[in-house]
């Protein structure tokens, strides 16, 4: 990637099993879609570790490993790809989901992400009890199983006590055979309002709503709303451009100041190309000096990088944590 992109930020993405690998509905979590298929055949990576080792592609950190489902408990797959990134000193991100497997190993610089799916709570309760090191949970956002408020806070209050860094939102497109799937799965033929609004309604208003909704609950338990990748407490490019980057996102979902948003997400694919470290550059000067960068990409970024944060950005934030029942 030459970019960070939500909701992740990795800046390589390892992937050793395909894609679909779970029933009835299986996500994608490169591509954030949900699909369901009568027949379901994962294909796994034979020699991982070799083929990392041979691959022409420079391996830019921090990775995504994305060993999520089932297929990771059995084959471990995702766990060579932690342990070759250990060995190298490349920091990971570690997905993995509710069926699925977390590391044996605790490996320092990496974070591990838990998805949420299937919302199966004694699992996901065992999962968090076992999780070491940096972690947290990650929220599939689909219609209507996870934007139910009294699952999403009995998911918070689970993650919270049992010491998860973050608590954040996945924005998944549900496919014509995942909602026949889910409407299978849960009954909903009696349920007429609920089936009409899967099958028939615009599910991303309610979408964007949980999506600020589990915001606020984490910024209630007091823990970050986003995947917190590994080293963000680093004043690199990267995560500058990540700073940008879901600032201009939360925006553009709020439609707040679009064309303000539409220039810090340009901004921040600058920032993530330069060759030189903007710590470097302010440094030595400004920021300003950086042509291609707005006045208001230049302000939040040399408060971040004096601070550690930015007003602009908390502003932002804070607008974008909305519970759903508080009455807007």
């Amino acid at each position: 990637m030459t970019v960070p992109e939500p909701p992740f930020w990795g800046a390589t993405i390892v992937t050793p099993y395909s894609a679909r690998r779970s029933a009835p509905v299986a996500i994608d979590y490169i591509d954030l879609r949900a699909s369901a298929s009568d027949k379901l055949e994962v294909t796994v990576s034979e020699r991982t570790t070799d083929e990392l080792e041979r691959s022409t592609v420079r391996i830019a950190a921090p990775v995504l490993i994305d060993a999520a489902e089932f297929a990771e408990a059995i084959f471990r797959r995702g766990e060579e790809v932690l342990a070759f990134c250990s060995e190298r000193g490349l920091p990971a991100i570690h997905l993995v989901s509710t069926r699925g497997a977390l590391p044996q190993m605790a490996h320092d610089d990496s974070t591990i992400v838990i998805a949420a799916w299937p919302l199966e709570y004694d699992r996901l309760d065992s999962l968090f009890a076992e999780a070491v090191g940096t972690w947290g949970v990650a929220v599939p956002v689909m219609f209507p199983v996870t934007t139910n408020l009294a699952a999403l806070a009995e998911l918070a209050e689970s993650a919270k006590s049992r010491g998860a860094s973050f608590l954040a939102a996945l924005p998944v497109a549900i496919d014509a055979t995942a909602k026949q799937a889910i409407a299978q799965s849960l009954s909903l033929d009696g349920d007429h309002e609920t089936y009409a609004m899967l099958f028939h309604a615009d599910l991303e208003p309610v979408h964007v709503a949980t999506e600020r909704h589990i915001a606020a609950l984490a910024a209630e338990a007091g823990i970050a709303d986003f995947v917190v990748p590994p080293r963000w407490d680093e004043k690199s490019n990267w995560n500058a451009s990540i700073l940008l980057t879901m600032t201009a996102t939360r925006m553009l979902a709020m439609e707040h100041e679009i064309d303000l948003a539409a220039i810090l997400a340009r901004s921040a694919r600058v920032v993530a190309e330069l060759e030189k470290p903007l710590a470097r550059i302010a440094e030595a000067a400004s920021l300003s000096i950086v042509e291609a960068l707005d006045e208001v990409s230049v302000d939040v970024l040399t408060e971040w990088l004096e601070r550690g944060r930015s007003s602009f950005v908390d502003r932002v934030n804070a607008r974008w944590r909305l519970k759903r029942d508080a009455g807007v």
